[in-house]
């Protein structure tokens, strides 16, 4: 796989949230990609129940285990009366 300069860059989230509209929005875009993967997962099996999901299945696992994983983050910060700083940029690049 080749790639290419940056073609296209997209501010997601830029700014300061309380602890539960982080957790809202971390959540959400977690929720979005596991819900994407086990979709395509599920697209893949419908022309072939033989086909290989170890990405789309290795990747749901990841997302699962970072909601888990923020979810502590999330605790410590609401405790300590904290705000978060989410910063997302997305970067789009064309590749061959």
């Amino acid at each position: 796989m080749i790639t290419t300069e940056i073609a296209h860059e997209v501010k997601l989230i830029d700014g300061e949230f309380t602890p539960s509209e982080a957790l809202d929005i971390i959540n959400g875009l977690i929720k979005e990609k596991i819900n994407f993967h086990k979709i395509h997962r599920l697209s893949m099996l419908e022309g072939n129940v033989n086909c290989d999901t170890k990405t789309d299945d290795s990747r749901v696992s990841q997302l699962l285990k970072a909601k888990e994983d923020f979810k502590a983050f999330y605790k410590e910060a609401k405790q300590e009366g904290r705000k978060f700083k989410i910063s997302g940029l997305l970067e789009l690049e064309l590749v061959d």
